[in-house]
Formats: C-alpha cells, structure tokens, sequence
C-alpha cells in the first residue's frame, strides 16, 4: 500500500460470523475504484463480536 492514507469513514462491531470475510472481500473487490476498502478484525475486547471498518484510500 505505499505511503497511502487511510481515512475511517465507519466502524462498526457485529457479532462474529465465519462468512463475513467473504462479504468483506466482494466489497473490497467491487468498491475499489470508489476509492474504498473494508477491513475486518476479531474485536480485542470479545472475540464473540468482529470490527467491520470503512476506509478511503
């Protein structure tokens, strides 16, 4: 990614699903030209619940 800046735009915590990524992945994969990525991590605090973030690139 470079010297790249990422802006959040969102997060949000949901409760963890073993398919998110792959809505993750067809967002980051229809949406790049938009200059948008999304991220998706396992929450530090409860790992019953995952971050889903909005970046602009």
């Amino acid at each position: 990614m470079g010297n790249e800046q990422l802006e959040v735009v969102a997060s949000v915590k949901i409760e963890a699903s073993s398919d998110l990524y792959k809505i993750v992945d067809t967002l980051n994969r229809t949406l790049k030209q938009e200059e948008l990525m999304f991220g998706l991590s396992l929450d530090k605090e409860n790992e019953e619940q995952m971050v889903f973030t909005i970046y602009r690139t």
